[in-house]
């Protein structure tokens, strides 16, 4: 009785199936980005010989140390006090050059807005949930007082119940039906009233 074959596979079809379940996975599976921080940096200056005096009392000190214990202007405070102090360091007008700060003018605290500037330090085990916490609160303080100060000069130039950041998005938005030009013009101005003056020193 003759003994029969076996069966084979076909199999010179499957380096195309599976060149084809490569590319599949190739094209279907994304990369994760590194999240982070935006953070824009001052534009580059040439080296100026006159050194910058920059006083004391236009300094806002932030430290974050290993515990996650936040010292503000040495001073312990807790995280929910944070936006608070620095709204009323940022907004104070002590030197009176500063005609829309509502301060208290405090000669003691800042002068002006523009020299302003809220130092942030941090040990290297401070937890990365504190850094950014701390971070956020310190950022939303500035845009609080543009919204303030949007929604004060806003109406004046045809933008009502429009904040600081509603501004921004209607200006990126291609479908906004405005003056862009004018928009833009008072986005600008807020900003350089309320200029993001935050250093981070390691």
């Amino acid at each position: 009785m003759a003994k029969r074959s076996a069966p084979e596979v076909n199999a010179g079809s499957m380096a195309d199936i599976a060149f084809l379940l490569l590319i599949f996975f190739l094209v279907t599976t994304t990369i994760p980005k590194d999240s982070g921080i935006n953070r824009k940096l001052p534009p580059m200056e040439p080296p100026n010989d006159d050194e910058v005096v920059i006083k004391q009392k236009n300094i806002f000190t932030v430290l974050l140390n290993s515990k996650d214990q936040l010292l503000v202007e040495d001073e312990l405070m807790e995280l929910k006090d944070l936006r608070a102090a620095a709204i009323e360091f940022l907004d104070n007008g002590g030197d009176g050059s500063c005609n829309y700060c509502n301060g208290e003018k405090n000669p003691r605290s800042s002068d002006n807005p523009d020299k302003a500037i809220i130092s942030l330090k941090n040990e290297r085990e401070t937890s990365y949930s504190a850094y950014i916490s701390v971070q956020n609160e310190l950022v939303a303080a500035y845009n609080e007082l543009r919204n303030r100060r949007a929604n004060k000069i806003g109406p004046q130039r045809g933008f009502s119940n429009m904040d600081f950041v509603k501004m921004e998005k209607e200006y990126k938005d291609a479908e906004f039906i405005g003056n862009k030009d004018k928009l833009k013009e008072l986005i600008d101005q807020i900003r350089t009233e309320y200029p993001e003056k935050l250093s981070e020193v390691q």
